[in-house]
């Protein structure tokens, strides 16, 4: 066997799917290497029943994995470009990024209702300040609520009808293979994505 990298990264259904797309990659290019996946639990995992925005946006998803980089219980990080801070802690340094797959937010209504034929104060969830800022903007009407979790909690709780829509990032369904649940694209004057989004980064030591 080659020598081992120790791949860190979220234990997330699409943290996995990510980071094995990641390794993929890696294989291609250095066959020798034998890549383990090391799963770390980040304090955005663990805090699932408060609103981001009141614990702290960036970091929450990131710190975790990069202080194993630094006490070198992992080789490299993946990551979500749009989960990653503007400044990064010393020693440590984004090496490489995939190419880009959809940036986009999309819509999903279980009714086939877009953002524009929802009905009066209707209830869509999503936890990002960013879409909520910009989605009441648009239709000052809606009820935006709160919705944590990962993707398939999202959707449950869509089903379940506790919301009339809720918005996600279109690559993150597309990796999951849930690209059929999207209603609508929002175009980027409604909805501006985050920077980064759809872009898988991995973070090193310098």
């Amino acid at each position: 066997m080659g020598q081992r990298i120790a791949v860190g990264t979220r234990g997330s259904e699409l943290a996995l799917e990510q980071t094995g797309i990641v390794i993929r990659e890696l294989k291609q290019r250095w066959p020798g290497y034998r890549f383990e996946v090391v799963r770390i639990k980040t304090t955005g995992d663990k805090i699932r029943d408060v609103a981001l925005a009141k614990i702290g946006d960036k970091g929450l998803f990131t710190k975790e994995l990069e202080i194993a980089l630094l006490k070198r219980k992992i080789d490299l990080a993946v990551h979500s470009m749009k989960d990653l801070p503007t400044v990064l802690p010393e020693g440590l340094v984004v090496g490489a990024v995939l190419t880009r797959e959809y940036p986009e937010d999309v819509l999903i209504s279980l009714s086939g209702m877009t953002l524009e034929s929802l009905p009066l104060k209707a209830r869509v969830g999503t936890s990002s300040l960013r879409r909520q800022a910009q989605l009441r903007h648009y239709r000052p009407d809606l009820e935006i609520n709160p919705v944590r979790g990962n993707v398939t909690t999202r959707l449950k709780r869509l089903k379940a009808g506790d919301f009339d829509a809720i918005v996600l990032a279109r690559a993150g369904l597309a990796r999951l293979g849930l690209g059929g649940y999207v209603t609508q694209l929002l175009p980027y004057n409604i909805c501006l994505p985050a920077v980064g989004q759809g872009a898988i980064g991995i973070e090193i030591r310098a």
